[in-house]
This record gives structure tokens, sequence and C-alpha cells, in this order.
């Protein structure tokens, strides 16, 4: 007989039930592990993960010839050959046997900083190193990631990995001196954001091309392009788009560099809005710096005529709300838009979840709050984020009837929103503007 079964009937019924419930604790398979971007109890329905499986690659490229803006001396600056290392998700084919599964490494901490010295961290994301790409003789929708500063390439693996799964090209950049492995001068960053932008696009689009030999090869379609930015790379998105910088920026980036001129071609002015890019369809924009420090004007932002969804904290205090993602939102007048807020947040609305080594004896606050939000589930952000952005890009990068999950009124909750359970809207409000007509 069982020995479990024999002791059972010389035991109270309470300790039968709970060697029982232990019996059957221990016999069960072990829950899945949670891994960045996977879907809560609560998650609005597009948060899903689509149809495609995804692969991942790194690739490394090089803008040769570049302004060394760091190297800048009485406002002459000698040019570099700038390398920018790349992350790519993409639908992709898994062999028989083999698992969407990844791990990621990045760091922690600020590259020239003892008090809070580069550590690295591994975190595990679903998708297949190097996987052969699935081609269908359709080539998918690019996007472009851009990151905060510091940041890295894998800041929104949640959100880069789910936009895969449903049938899009999405390649994340690591900005060259504004990861948290090499971060150097501010100047670099205001100067390259854009430009950083700009060259990945043509770069996929020379790579896309039939017969290339390149992976990525009838895979990516250039011309039908998204872009998204968290913090400097919001900053980034809108200029690419369209947003030209204020005069402001020339004489707050000459103040930092020796009067160099090179943002010049980034400010608003004919040369400027001649030469916008105009595979750019659509843009998501994270919590955006600048305006609050007079690097927008309303000028600048209406030159925005493609359609943009802003996310934002109320509580920001770093890019600012009202004074600053709101008012870009209000003044880009020429855009049809959209603004989420995320009630009583502050900065980070896009970023992954904190890494558990953030959380670890000795690490600096600053490396937890790179990452958390004091008043939100970061899971629960990373799901409504994931649910809009997949209801925005098909909207317009693939014509999808999605129009349905934007045209919300407030943050009405006894009007459960399209797509989300029942009580799970608290704490949110999504307006929209058309842009004015002509």
């Amino acid at each position: 007989m069982n020995p479990a079964v024999s002791l059972t009937k010389r035991l109270p019924a309470f300790f039968v039930i709970l060697i029982c419930g232990l019996h059957l604790q221990s016999s069960a398979q072990p829950a899945a592990a949670f891994i960045y971007g996977d879907a809560l109890p609560d998650a609005p329905v597009l948060a899903a993960r689509g149809e495609y499986p995804v692969g991942v690659r790194t690739m490394e490229w090089v803008n040769n010839n570049q302004i060394n803006i760091l190297k800048a001396k009485d406002g002459i600056a000698p040019l570099y050959n700038r390398p920018l290392k790349v992350e790519i998700w993409y639908p992709a084919i898994i062999p028989t046997g083999k698992k969407e599964l990844v791990t990621y490494t990045d760091v922690l901490g600020v590259a020239g900083d003892s008090s809070r010295p580069v550590r690295p961290f591994g975190f595990l994301g679903r998708s297949l190193r190097d996987a052969a790409p699935q081609l269908s003789g359709v080539a998918f929708p690019l996007v472009i990631v851009s990151h905060g500063f510091l940041g890295s390439r894998l800041l929104l693996t949640y959100l880069t990995e789910n936009l895969a799964s449903k049938g899009y090209v999405v390649v994340a950049i690591d900005h060259t001196e504004s990861t948290h492995a090499d971060g150097a001068g501010f100047a670099s960053t205001l100067l390259n954001r854009a430009p950083d932008i700009l060259f990945v696009l043509s770069q996929v689009a020379a790579l896309s091309k039939a017969g290339t030999n390149h992976f990525l090869s009838g895979l990516a379609n250039a011309n039908n392009t998204g872009l998204i930015g968290y913090s400097m790379g919001g900053y980034g998105v809108l200029n690419a788009s369209g947003a030209g910088y204020s005069s402001k920026l020339a004489t707050f980036f000459g103040a930092m560099t020796g009067g160099s001129k090179a943002i010049e071609t980034r400010l608003n002015n004919p040369a400027f809005n001649a030469a916008i890019d105009n595979r750019i369809k659509a843009v998501v924009a994270f919590a955006p710096w600048g305006m609050e420090r007079g690097v927008w004007d309303s000028a600048g932002l209406a030159g925005l005529h493609i359609p943009v969804f802003f996310v934002a904290g109320s509580l920001d205090d770093v890019s600012g709300y009202e004074k600053g993602t709101k008012a870009i939102y209000n003044a880009a007048v020429n855009a049809d838009r959209y603004l989420l807020t995320y009630e009583n947040a502050r900065h980070n609305t896009a970023p992954n979840p904190p890494p558990p080594e953030s959380m670890q004896p000795g690490m600096k606050m600053d490396d937890y709050y790179h990452y958390a939000e004091p008043a939100w589930n970061e899971r629960k952000i990373n799901n409504i984020n994931q649910h809009f952005v997949t209801a925005f890009l098909g909207v317009y990068l693939k014509q999808k009837d999605l129009g349905k999950y934007l045209e919300l009124k407030g943050n009405d909750n006894q009007n459960n929103w399209p797509g989300f359970k029942p009580r799970t809207v608290t704490g949110l409000e999504l307006v929209h503007a058309d842009a004015v007509k002509k």
C-alpha cells in the first residue's frame, strides 16, 4: 500500500487535505516563467502575440563621415565613422525542435561613473536567435525604435518582439555615446538622434532590395515605415518625421560645444522642411523630451503632417506633461494625433520592467528607477502599450480596421473601452485630435 494512503487513514481530515494538496503540488508541472511582454490576466485584447514566430539578429553598421561633435573646438568639429549596433526582430521560420527563446544581454550603471559601475545582466525573450526569415512575397512594414538617454536597443523588447509577431520588421538602435555602456557628452545625443534614425532607415532600404544576398532582402518595406521613440528617442523621431527644432536649441547646443553650427541642419527652416523623408508614415512618441526646455515651438511642430501617437505620464518630471508632452500634442496641429495618459505615472511609461539585478543589495536607486514606475505595474503598462501601438500601427501602416480601439472618450470607467476587460481602464485617458483642415 502507498505509505501516504496508509498515513491518511490515521490523520484528521484537515491534515489529509494538506498532505494531498502538497502531493498534487509537487507532482504538477511548474508554472512557466513570466517573460517581458507576456499577457497578464487583465491585458487588453491587442496585447496578445500575433500569428508569426519571431527571429532576432544583431547587426553592426557604420555611418561614415559624421560630425564628431564631442571633439568640436571653436565651432569646428572633425569627422568620424559612427558605429551603430542594431537589433532586428522579424517574422521567422522556427525549425522543429527549436523554441522561440533567446537570452539578451544588457547592462546597468553608467560608463565612467564609479558610483554606478557598468554591470551586465541577462533576461529572456520570446524569439529565436538567427532564425531564417519568413518570406511571403510581400515585404513587411518597417518599424525603427530609438531608446532614451541613457538606454539601449533592448529597452523595449516586450514591444519589439510583439510587433514582429504581428508582421513587422522591427529595428532598434544602440545610439553610440548614448547607452549605459558608452554614455558620453549630451551634445552627441542632441545632434545624432534623428540622423541615426534616418541612416538606419536608408540602410534597411538598401539591404531589403532584391538580390542583395542579405537576410533582409525582400523582407522589409522601408517605404512604409513607422518610428517609435522614448524620451530622447521621442525627441529624435519627431524631428526625423518633420518637426524642426526651435532656434533655441542652436543656442543651447552652441553653448555646450564651443559654437558648433552642426545642429542647424535639424532646425525648422525651408531646407529642413524640403528634406523630410516621406517613407515615414506614422510615429509613436513616448514621453518625448524638449518642450519644457524650449527645444520645440509651434512653428516647428506644425511640420508634423503624419499621424502621431503620444504616450505620457501625468506626473512626468523629466520631459514634463502639461508643458511637455501634452503641449507638443496640442501644438502639432497639422497631424492626426492621439495622447494616451497614465494618470500619476512619471517618466517610465515605455521600458521593460526593472530587471531583478537592479533590486540587489548595493545597487543604486537610479538603476531601479530607470525602469520602474512608482504608481503603476510596469507589466500592465507594457500590455497597454502593446495594445494601443498595435491598433495605431495597424491602422496607419497596414490599413487594418482597428480604429474602434483608438476612438475613445476620456477615461470613463462606466463604459468599458473596446478590447479592455471590465474595471481595467482606471487611471487611463486617451484623447484624439484631427489635423487642421487646409
